[in-house]
């Protein structure tokens, strides 16, 4: 069993006077932030905690529409949810290219399409002539089962790990990909490549007039593992990605940028290299999905094992929960915040009726 959740309330006086006490050191202004030492403090919040359903199966990544979650399992499947009920109905995905989930592969993020019957825009491996890769597709539910209905983008380095995976719905109406390194952190800086790199596309798969590298979908480039994609309501848009021994990173990402991987990392800066607003300096936390919600960042962390909210404002770290083993993404609606854990992918240690969609109330 996983042990008991430690909640949201930082009751003790203790940890409240030491969270004073070094805001009231700070005054590194213009630096890079690093981890903070009150990390481990917990956020404020209500202390609820409502589990909507379990045994997922490896699950990857959160959409809803109305009432119903969509949740992508990196097997090939999806499972619905019906919240109010908590029923579930898990599909298979019919794709015209074998799925390949080796090592970090697999069928990962999932955006569900605006104005659709019920079509989704989705993110998987795939191994051809020997060499794996990774693709962006549109599919359609038909009945009982989920049918590729075009491809959108392919031939996305992959490999073992660093597949990146994450898809989503920008607030310009166009889809926004992370691509990882694909375990060659030197194609990050060729431009010429799709890895180490955030991509931009239409829904139609072409790529819009105003990106920075003609007729290509990059967006930006030097990422090592990104992972997370999160807008503020002024349009900002902020990336999580896994950094290499530790140092995991938060960016704030502007069109045709270098965010430096694999020249630098953590502090190191360097011309025309973009550095991290945040970074975890020797502490792990292996970000994954991210939201944005009222000035802050809700990630999800896996070896970190916790949803961890960023201040933008104030520039900390906190966990908001942990005690559920690896989280891989968050989903907020309506001053809720909903997170599935990721125990069963061969990296945790799952409880009898791990992977979990919980829910907690933000207000």
């Amino acid at each position: 069993m996983n042990p008991l959740p430690k909640c949201l309330s930082c009751r003790s006086f203790w940890p409240f006077f030491m969270l004073l006490f070094l805001a009231g050191c700070s005054g590194n202004e213009g630096r890079i932030d690093s981890l903070p030492k009150e990390e481990d403090l917990h956020a404020i919040g209500n202390e609820s905690e409502l589990q909507i359903t379990d045994n997922l199966n490896v699950p990857w990544a959160i959409t809803k529409m109305n009432d119903t979650f969509y949740v992508s399992e990196r097997h090939g499947t999806i499972t619905t949810v019906h919240e109010p009920t908590g029923e579930t109905q898990r599909l298979q995905v019919k794709l015209q290219k074998k799925l390949f989930t080796g090592g970090e592969g697999g069928f990962l993020g999932i955006e569900l399409i605006p104005n659709t019957d019920l079509e989704a825009f989705a993110y998987h491996t795939y191994e051809e002539a020997g060499d794996v890769w990774n693709r962006v597709i549109r599919i359609v539910k038909e009945n009982n089962i989920w049918n590729e209905k075009e491809v959108l983008l392919e031939k996305i380095p992959g490999a073992q790990i660093h597949n990146g995976g994450r898809i989503k719905i920008g607030p310009d109406q166009k889809l926004y990909i992370t691509a990882g390194d694909a375990a060659v952190p030197e194609s990050a800086q060729n431009t010429e490549s799709l890895s180490g790199k955030i991509l931009r596309i239409e829904f139609d798969g072409s790529i819009p007039a105003n990106n920075p590298f003609k007729g290509s979908p990059i967006y930006s480039y030097g990422h090592r593992n990104p992972q997370g994609l999160a807008w503020s309501e002024n349009g900002q848009l902020f990336e999580t990605e896994h950094g290499q021994n530790a140092h995991d990173e938060i960016n704030k990402i502007a069109l045709g940028k270098n965010y430096g991987w694999p020249n630098i990392q953590g502090d190191e800066q360097k011309a025309g290299m973009e550095s991290p607003i945040f970074h975890t300096n020797g502490n792990t936390w292996a970000p994954s999905g991210t939201e944005y919600f009222n000035g802050k960042l809700y990630i999800a962390s896996l070896r970190g094992e916790a949803v961890r909210v960023y201040d933008l404002e104030q520039n900390k770290a906190s966990i908001l929960i942990e005690g559920y083993g690896r989280i891989r993404d968050v989903f907020i609606e309506d001053e809720s915040l909903y997170f599935i854990t990721n125990n069963t992918d061969g990296r945790g240690t799952p409880a009898e009726n791990d992977d979990r969609l919980m829910k907690i109330d933000l207000k």
